[in-house]
């Protein structure tokens, strides 16, 4: 499968990114964060979870990166709607050219996507920065 190779690297970069801003912006950030269980009953981690630690806000992230077009960007709905049930508010950064026109609508109506490259003002006005 093309890309099959690469997306996970590619997550983990974008996981590491995350990282770094939230470092950068005085978040204290965990990764592969155990919370339950998902929708389907496989055991939930999220991939980041910033804490403000002087007021205690918090906020999970998934990191999805989509370097080709494939059918990886069909797991996304489901990663939307798992968030739902966890026990603090989240979001799916996401990053990468091979998003199709259809997810990236879907993704930006949920109200629960966000690029990479508007993370940095987005977690500024979460997290009151």
């Amino acid at each position: 499968m093309p890309g099959r190779g690469t997306a996970p690297r590619h997550g983990e970069l974008l996981k590491q990114r995350v990282v770094e801003l939230a470092q950068e912006l005085q978040l204290r950030a965990e990764t592969e964060v155990k919370a339950a269980r998902r929708l389907w009953g496989a055991k939930r981690r999220i991939d980041v979870v910033l804490t403000r630690e002087t007021t205690g806000k918090i906020l999970g992230i998934e990191c999805k990166f989509q370097g080709t077009s494939g059918s990886a960007e069909e797991k996304i709905p489901a990663t939307i709607r798992d968030i739902e049930y966890w026990p603090i508010p989240g979001i799916v950064v996401i990053d990468g050219p091979g998003f199709s026109d259809n997810m990236k609508g879907f993704l930006m109506s949920t109200g629960k996507a966000v690029w990479l490259e508007d993370l940095p003002d987005w977690l500024k006005l979460y997290f009151v920065l």
